[in-house]
């Protein structure tokens, strides 16, 4: 029987992806396709290096090829991702940097920056390139998580125009207000001055391409996060809760500034830390201290995705403090954090396809 690539595209047609619901073909995700007397080869383009779904994509491409009768001929599948953007091309700011997602946390010390820093690097281990600007002025946290408290960014001139060159730790590029300013030194700033900083770290920095932008906003709801929503098009949110009822309370109001109407940013899901203790000498117990699947609860009553929990553990609070994000090691914790980036970029797949281009919010105040 001699194959032709249209049996091969035809039964490749029945592979669906689950996430956007159609097949590869229509997709465009199968690329490369070549016979030759010893060999069927092509590649799938999946849309993210953090696809949790790739194997199984591979093996219903194997089972779909092998049933046009392929004996004796070799199917090599190159299983290779791009990542998806829903920007438009002619936006000034930022013009390659696929996605930007806004880290955001409805009150403080909820482990909004651990994840942050953590989700991050790993989202850079999956292959995909990475930055994040610590949008957290008055309380910078990612120098000390990338280890990098000392570290200042050097200044190139282009064109005469100073750009700022971004940190670069463990596979990702930084900015922050901490590496301007002195560790010691407390920043007081009224509002328009914190929201010139951003705006500086957005507009002067030198991003190079970028597959995800990640920003660490401050706790609440402020000036921070409009200026970010009115300044550049937000692909999506995160909303970082702990299982507590007070932190729900805050989380809920989070959420709800993201979905108001006026700034209509997706949410993209909720992350539920310290959502249970496990002491490293009996990792298979579970404590429940700040509650029970609180962060679940808040997202089934949004309607929005749950990415994952994270266990309050030791490792992660001293990881942070050595500057050295937990995701690097094995264990539970690191295991816990890849599973987050693989939800957050499935999320951003499918937000992408579904929803429309990403518009800079007017808000009338």
């Amino acid at each position: 029987m001699v194959i032709k690539k249209e049996d091969v595209l035809k039964a490749l047609s029945n592979v669906m992806d689950p996430d956007l619901g159609k097949d590869l073909v229509s997709l465009g995700m199968i690329r490369d396709l070549e016979i030759t007397e010893a060999k069927i080869r092509f590649s799938v383009v999946l849309t993210t290096p953090a696809c949790p779904l790739k194997e199984m994509l591979r093996n219903d491409c194997l089972k779909a090829v092998e049933t046009l009768g392929a004996e004796g001929l070799e199917i090599e599948i190159n299983m290779t991702s791009s990542v998806t953007s829903s920007r438009t091309e002619s936006l000034p700011l930022l013009p390659t940097v696929k996605n930007l997602i806004a880290v955001a946390s409805g009150k403080g010390g909820v482990g909004k920056s651990t994840v942050t820093s953590n989700l991050a690097v790993a989202l850079a281990k999956t292959g995909a390139s990475v930055g994040i600007i610590d949008a957290d002025i008055f309380g910078p946290s990612m120098p000390t998580m990338f280890g990098c408290e000392h570290d200042q960014p050097s200044v190139k001139k282009v064109e005469g125009k100073n750009w700022i060159i971004p940190i670069e730790k463990y596979g990702v590029k930084l900015i922050s207000i901490g590496f301007l300013s002195h560790g010691d030194n407390a920043i007081v700033w009224r509002g328009p001055m914190a929201s010139s900083a951003l705006k500086q770290f957005i507009s002067d920095t030198d991003w190079g391409d970028l597959d995800y932008l990640l920003f660490d906003l401050p706790p609440g709801t402020s000036d921070i996060h409009l200026t970010l929503v009115q300044t550049i098009p937000v692909t999506g949110a995160i909303v970082v809760t702990t299982p507590q009822k007070v932190a729900l309370a805050d989380a809920k109001k989070g959420v709800s500034m993201f979905q108001q109407p006026q700034i209509n940013v997706p949410v993209l899901g909720i992350v539920e830390n310290m959502a249970y203790f496990t002491p490293e000498e009996l990792p298979d117990n579970k404590y429940y201290i700040f509650g029970k699947n609180g962060g679940k609860q808040l997202a089934a009553q949004s309607k929005i995705a749950f990415l994952g929990e994270i266990p309050i553990v030791q490792s992660i609070r001293e990881s942070g403090d050595e500057g050295e994000p937990v995701v690097l090691k094995d264990g539970l914790v690191a295991h816990a954090f890849m599973t987050l980036a693989q939800n957050l970029a499935q999320r951003v797949a499918i937000r992408n396809a579904t929803h429309g281009k990403t518009k800079v919010v007017e808000v009338n105040q």
